[in-house]
């Protein structure tokens, strides 16, 4: 019997961001962890863990990605086997930090509804930045997230620790999984994971960029199935 998935989204992301995966993997148990109501990733974490079956394969991307390697710090005998998507292990540069403040200022003053468009083409690959369709399905992910989570949210993230010195303890069958085309987390960042974490598996997905799982649905859904089905 596989182990059920629990899915972790990433900012401004809603659950439609695996909705692809979620209907291939519809056999299975499935959860898709609340990143929206808390200020940190360790209580992002927690909350998933109070919340999720007592064993799990973890899928996290990009912000869930942080909140999947705390998990592996905190609770790593729960994780049957891990996905990291477009994530980075990295803390945040001065200047990652100082753009999400400038950005939760922005949102305090002047409102949200511009920011899911100013955000849209660092999420995507240069070929989807004139994308209508997923650019509609990105920023109505956003909206439906809200201000008052946005701000927690990028609050979380740059306040999160710098994952590389643990990923080394990581045991369980691991993917780590980027598109070619990735501007906020670069390809360079998950063959840094894929190096630190002993046996993983690395992905690259051509022509995506950092929502792969909606840019490049049906080849990043072929790559988790087979990695979980995998004995």
């Amino acid at each position: 019997m596989s182990d059920p998935i629990v899915f972790v989204p990433g900012l401004l992301c809603t659950e439609a961001l695996f909705a692809p995966q979620i209907t291939a993997f519809a056999d299975r148990p499935l959860m898709v962890a609340n990143h929206r109501e808390h200020d940190s990733i360790s209580d992002i974490a927690a909350r998933l863990l109070d919340e999720a079956p007592e064993r799990f394969s973890l899928i996290g991307l990009s912000m869930g990605g942080y909140v999947a390697m705390e998990i592996m710090r905190e609770a790593p005998e729960r994780v049957g086997k891990l996905a990291l998507l477009n994530t980075n292990p990295r803390p945040d540069t001065q200047e990652q930090t100082k753009r999400r403040k400038f950005l939760i200022d922005l949102t305090r003053k002047k409102g949200f509804g511009k920011v899911p468009h100013l955000l849209y083409p660092g999420f995507v690959h240069e070929k989807n930045e004139e994308n209508d369709i997923l650019k509609s399905a990105v920023v109505d992910m956003a909206l439906e997230t809200g201000a008052d989570a946005f701000i927690r949210q990028q609050t979380a993230v740059y306040g999160r620790y710098d994952s590389r010195p643990r990923l080394g303890e990581i045991s369980c069958p691991s993917l780590v999984l980027v598109g070619d085309g990735d501007r906020l987390t670069p390809v360079e960042l998950a063959q840094e994971i894929h190096q630190h974490i002993p046996g993983s598996e690395l992905s690259v997905i051509a022509g995506s960029g950092h929502l792969s799982t909606l840019e490049a649905p049906e080849e990043v859904t072929r790559v988790l199935t087979d990695f979980l089905n995998a004995k």
